[in-house]
């Protein structure tokens, strides 16, 4: 409503969007989009647990978020190892209690023309992409009283999960393999309240893509994109929390898109 001063505290719509109470977990959570994620998922009253192989990366990230007067917590992490993420999914409960979102954003590519893959590339981006948001997925779906407690898991996939472009060909697969792991994980685990949804950025500006856009092949990228420019990071937090809060409540094994159209054309 245009030019309206209505919060959150007096409208009962608004505050299906809050997320009072509850712990979240962000893979991947010290730079990029990961960080955008960890702060909105903060300002919306969730304490946060970043996860990543190295906790220097998350330092800074639990500094603002704890500048939002939530809870935070560095938890060493490799979504790759199935006991790495025991270990790591025990250190989050120990340190905020037993969490309520899992935020699947932890991500590798490597971009080379299919004739370049080397083994260890292609698992080092099938591993990271696919393989580690289904172990952390299995385990939080796993914790004690789950059933009881319910959850919300988001993956991030990608376009590139949808649509082709060259070069990235075990990044498209590993996204793909991700929308539909999502699909069947909601499938299963709708009888234990647990939702499982998917995030699909296009293109967006952070500190790991700035040089990319900027440069040839970026811009001929951008020119494709309907509302003619990539997206900021701020444009993820209202789907990310429509999928985290109760706002989404009725949204399971959903393909969010947020891409500026860019599906729409050619990749």
């Amino acid at each position: 409503m245009r030019g309206s001063n209505v919060t959150a505290a007096g409208n009962p719509d608004l505050q299906r969007f809050s997320l009072t109470g509850r712990v979240a977990m962000v893979t991947g959570g010290g730079t990029g989009l990961g960080r955008q994620f960890a702060l909105a998922l903060a300002r919306a009253g969730a304490d946060v647990a970043l996860c990543a192989r190295r906790q220097e990366k998350l330092v800074e990230t639990a500094r603002l978020v704890e500048d939002t007067g939530r809870r935070a917590a560095c938890v060493a992490m490799d979504v790759t190892h199935g006991g790495s993420i025991t270990a790591g999914l025990e250190a989050v409960t120990a340190l905020l209690g037993s969490p309520d979102i899992l935020v699947n954003n932890a991500g590798v590519n490597r971009p080379m023309f299919a004739t370049q893959l080397t083994e260890e590339d292609w698992d080092a981006i099938v591993d990271t992409n696919l393989k580690g948001a289904f172990l952390l997925s299995q385990a939080f779906a796993m914790q004690p009283d789950r059933a009881r407690q319910g959850g919300s898991i988001i993956n991030v996939a990608s376009i590139l999960g949808l649509r082709g472009q060259k070069a990235v060909t075990a990044y498209m697969a590993s996204k793909a393999g991700l929308i539909h792991l999502t699909r069947g994980l909601a499938l299963e685990w709708a009888r234990m309240n647990i939702r499982v949804n998917a995030l699909l950025p296009g293109y967006f500006r952070t500190d790991i893509t700035d040089d990319f856009l900027d440069a040839g092949a970026g811009q001929k990228i951008v020119a494709n994109i309907p509302l003619g420019r990539v997206g900021d990071p701020t444009e993820l937090i209202g789907p990310l929390l429509l999928l985290a809060s109760d706002a989404g409540s009725f949204m399971t094994g959903a393909v969010l898109v947020a891409d500026g159209g860019h599906v729409l054309s050619s990749l």
